[in-house]
């Protein structure tokens, strides 16, 4: 219960805006909008950016410029100690993220073979097999890597996913060597008895896992997900600025949880991470220029209201 979190103070966020949040945006940002958006983020003190994917540009032009950028990152003053990350799609994307030097990847797999298949056209297992190399190869050149279980509470073809599978998913990447599994709520239909349940579950039955989440907001119930995970020990999540994201190949999936909404739930409740709230909604306001419209998020409309 909460009260058994009282103790822990620090929660760390990955920022993944720049990466799930523009790939599912209609309007392509210009590179240098890329840059002072991340620049944004840095100053605010988000210390993990997941900053784009080395997919191929032909399914997700938005981040075509994904090489360009990484070098560009390079270049942003308060840099150091901030570590960012690229999702990678296969081994093709790991070659390419190899030739401009990254430190972290994100590789994914979905609990649900029919996503699987839609999304990257392979069974679950294959993709677990073609991650063999590419993780001992990142671990031999010291880059960490990530491991994203997508679908891991629903998918939009098969509904409700078998935990036993997950878990089975889940031992496979610890024992080729990931840093940590990520379980994903991609289209936001889990429950905050499904997110405990599944959590706890996973923590007694893989010794050593390090685990975290990352929650859509679809049924309105994102923050109360991470409460649940927060009750089952969890003290890592992905966020978008703004509430930005989706998944292009799975249906009905909206924007992932807010990152200036997950701030401000955690600062009220205790907990430290490190971020600045207000420059955080200073870069929301920068974003909405980027992207041509409007980000309706909970806190933005309190505030909006409140200074009238």
């Amino acid at each position: 219960m909460l009260q058994d979190i009282a103790d822990k103070k620090n929660v760390e966020i990955v920022e993944v805006g720049p990466r799930d949040g523009l790939q599912n945006e209609k309007n392509v940002l210009a590179l240098q909008d890329k840059v002072k958006l991340i620049d944004s983020l840095i100053k605010a003190g988000i210390k993990q950016i997941e900053a784009t994917s080395f997919v191929h540009p032909k399914w997700v032009p938005q981040l075509a410029d994904a090489s360009e950028l990484m070098e560009n990152i390079r270049n942003i003053k308060g840099r150091d100690g901030v570590r960012v990350s690229v999702l990678i799609p296969n081994q093709k994307g790991f070659s390419r993220a190899m030739d401009v030097g990254v430190e972290e990847i994100c590789l994914f797999v979905s609990a649900s073979e029919s996503h699987n298949q839609e999304n990257v056209n392979m069974t679950p297992e294959d993709s677990i097999n073609n991650f063999k190399d590419i993780i001992k190869t990142a671990r031999s050149n010291n880059i960490r890597v990530r491991n994203i279980i997508v679908c891991a509470f629903a998918c939009p073809f098969e509904g409700k996913v078998d935990p036993e599978a997950v878990l089975e998913l889940a031992n496979k990447l610890q024992e080729l060597g990931t840093n940590e599994v990520i379980l994903a709520d991609t289209i936001g239909h889990a429950n905050p008895k499904q997110v405990f349940d599944l959590f706890n579950m996973m923590q007694k039955n893989i010794e050593g896992i390090n685990l975290s989440a990352h929650f859509h907001d679809t049924m309105g119930m994102g923050l109360a997900n991470v409460v649940a995970a927060l009750e089952a020990g969890i003290y890592k999540f992905d966020a978008s600025i703004g509430g930005l994201g989706g998944c292009p190949y799975a249906p009905g999936a909206s924007g992932n949880i807010a990152t200036e909404e997950l701030v401000n739930m955690l600062h009220t409740m205790g907990f430290e991470t490190g971020i600045d709230l207000d420059r955080i909604l200073e870069a929301v306001d920068m974003l909405e220029g980027f992207i041509g419209r409007s980000v309706q998020t909970h806190l933005k409309t309190f505030r909006a209201t409140c200074s009238r």
